[in-house]
């Protein structure tokens, strides 16, 4: 299997495992999928950890408002009595005025806390130091978990305005946001390697030989930015090692600079005639005034 490091612009984002047969076309797409499947994953925890400290998500027309503003208009939250987590509440006030303030208690919380310390866990970067290869079974998996913490703390679902359950009906909605920027469009997407566009329609083997032992870094990113910088010749760690291995070299020449310096010869004990002078009377004789 061809091992792919795949990097979006300097950021390392996972690894993928492919054959030298496969289509360049079904390989971006496949890419793309984990790619936005991680953001998805990481959207969900984001506000999964906000559901357990705060509670569900106010409708849109009470968002941001104060107690007074939104007694003031008779606005009503219709689904607070309706998503009570398990075991009852407590209560949390939310700073930023999204979400209703009735936190799941410590128990249900725990619950989705150390969920979502899982989901993270499986689709973070440090997997690539681990060699573990991304795919759609491990994004699909977190997927489920965090669905079913969910489903454990809130029995009767969330509102369907709340983005938690938005994400799992597949009805985000991501316009206009900074989260929405990130996505990437399997129709727009590029994957270079070595500054080659990988062209789709080709296979992969067109472009990194056959050997199905080659490990190569490509780069994803969007349509239209053009051929990324290419990949230097050594990573941060050589270069860290190679200054290491310079520094200490330095060192132990400076060393031995210092065990080879010759200067002690005239020194008046190691004057090789200093036997003859003292017997003579003249080993304090000297020829420049004092």
């Amino acid at each position: 299997m061809v091992k792919l490091t795949i990097k979006l612009g300097e950021e390392v984002q996972f690894l993928y495992e492919t054959t030298c047969d496969t289509s360049n076309s079904d390989l971006i797409v496949q890419l793309v999928r984990l790619y936005n499947g991680r953001l998805k994953v990481d959207r969900l925890c984001q506000e999964i950890e906000l559901l357990a400290d705060h509670g569900t998500c106010l409708p849109p027309n009470m968002q941001g408002l104060t107690d007074e503003q939104i007694e003031e208009l008779h606005l009503k939250d219709e689904f607070e009595e309706l998503c009570v987590p398990s075991g009852g509440f407590v209560l949390a006030k939310d700073p930023l005025g999204r979400r209703n303030g009735r936190a799941p208690n410590e128990k249900m919380k725990d619950v989705l806390k150390r969920t979502t310390s899982e989901a993270k866990a499986a689709i973070s970067k440090k997997q690539v130091d681990a060699g573990i290869c991304m795919s759609e079974d491990i994004i699909g998996d977190a997927l489920d978990k965090l669905r079913g913490a969910v489903t454990i703390v809130y029995p009767m679902n969330l509102p369907p305005y709340d983005p938690i359950r938005m994400e799992f009906e597949g009805k985000e909605e991501l316009g206009g946001t900074q989260a929405g920027q990130l996505v990437m469009d399997e129709g727009e997407a590029q994957l270079w390697w070595a500054g080659k566009q990988l062209v789709r329609g080709k296979k992969v083997a067109d472009f990194v030989g056959k050997n199905e032992k080659t490990k190569v870094i490509c780069k994803l990113q969007k349509k239209g930015q053009g051929a990324p910088a290419r990949e230097p010749v050594f990573s941060e760690q050589e270069k860290k090692a190679m200054m290491a291995y310079a520094y200490r070299k330095q060192e132990e020449l400076k060393k031995l600079e210092v065990e080879a310096d010759d200067s002690y010869l005239n020194a008046e004990w190691a004057d090789p005639r200093a036997l003859k002078k003292s017997f003579t009377g003249t080993g304090g004789v000297s020829w420049k005034p004092k």
